[in-house]
């Protein structure tokens, strides 16, 4: 049996314009997600992974466009819906999981009523049964006695703590899928791990599909099924995560792996990427990792090569040029 797929990103492309510049910051990116599955989308900053959340939900800001594609969600289009149709989806069908989880929640609102206020929004539940849902919630997101966290503010908690009632309100509405921008952000590795044992148990428990965005091949290994590595904007190496981590095809992400620091061996030395991402001002023409790469492709070096995936395994694409830079070591 054939499992249809809850989201299809198809050639999206997405531009921010200003008076002095136009920035194009996604580019040609297709992307799959089935119910129930998390995939996670890696890469530097400036990659354009959280572009991709944020057009999900049209959360662009007042710059930024979808000037081609489409984000295809339980069968419809997103792209050119307008508020009140995006209000329908948006915080019930989807959910959000914000980097910065102190400027998510409302400094002056107690946890309890912010919590009230979105299930008031995603479900019109009566004010007692809001009450008891918002506790319940609290505690399914591991947060103890939630009758007097209920009535404390944000800044009575840890940073930790208040990203799990980010966590919290993005499952108010039940929603069949979460997109989570770097929700390991600015906290220390102990509550990081916390944190994604929690985002385990919400994949495993309540069945939600989990787009997850970050710059730690470390975090994807931990709970993603399926990987798309991104470098100024384009995709350039996707599919099942194990398949990309144990035979990374492209020099960049073979860069983010190596990388990483080794458990086995602390006193090793880590390996970054020489030099630093580009500005998408001056984005590379051709391969656009050549200013980067470590091996030497004519084509790529020269700019001629078009930046196209191939399929080398069952579900594993890589750009063409990386394909040959990554034969090379």
């Amino acid at each position: 049996m054939v499992i249809s797929n809850l989201l299809e990103i198809e050639d999206l492309n997405i531009r921010f314009v200003s008076d002095q510049e136009t920035v194009k910051a996604v580019r040609d990116v297709s992307l799959t997600l089935k119910p129930g599955e998390v995939l996670g989308i890696v890469g530097e900053s400036g990659a354009g992974k959280s572009t991709i959340g944020n057009a999900i939900v049209n959360l662009l800001d007042d710059s930024g466009e979808i000037v081609k594609g489409k984000v295809i969600f339980e069968d419809q289009n997103l792209v050119g819906l307008d508020d009140k149709a995006m209000r329908s989806i948006r915080g019930k069908k989807i959910g959000m999981i914000f980097q910065d989880p102190q400027t998510s929640l409302n400094p002056i609102m107690t946890i309890g009523n912010q919590l009230i206020e979105t299930f008031r929004f995603t479900k019109n539940f009566d004010d007692a049964t809001d009450y008891k849902e918002a506790e319940q919630l609290l505690t399914s997101v591991g947060i103890d006695n939630p009758q007097l966290r209920m009535k404390a503010y944000p800044h009575q908690f840890s940073g930790g703590m208040r990203q799990r009632v980010v966590i919290a309100l993005s499952l108010a509405g039940d929603p069949d899928l979460i997109i989570a921008d770097e929700p390991t952000t600015a906290l220390d590795v102990t509550v990081q791990a916390q944190i994604m044992d929690l985002l385990k148990e919400i994949k495993t428990e309540i069945g939600a599909a989990i787009i997850l965005i970050t710059h730690d091949l470390g975090v994807i290994a931990q709970v993603a099924d399926h990987v798309a590595v991104m470098y100024l904007g384009s995709v350039v190496e996707k599919g099942p995560v194990n398949e990309i981590l144990k035979n990374p095809k492209h020099p960049y992400t073979k860069g983010l792996l190596q990388a990483l620091p080794d458990i086995n061996n602390l006193d090793a030395p880590l390996s970054p990427i020489p030099g630093n991402i580009p500005s998408p001002l001056d984005r590379p023409t051709g391969c656009v990792f050549r200013t980067r790469c470590p091996h030497h492709n004519p084509e790529g070096k020269d700019g001629k090569i078009e930046m196209k995936l191939i399929e080398v395994e069952p579900g594993h694409w890589v750009d063409q040029c990386g394909i040959k830079c990554g034969q090379n070591g």
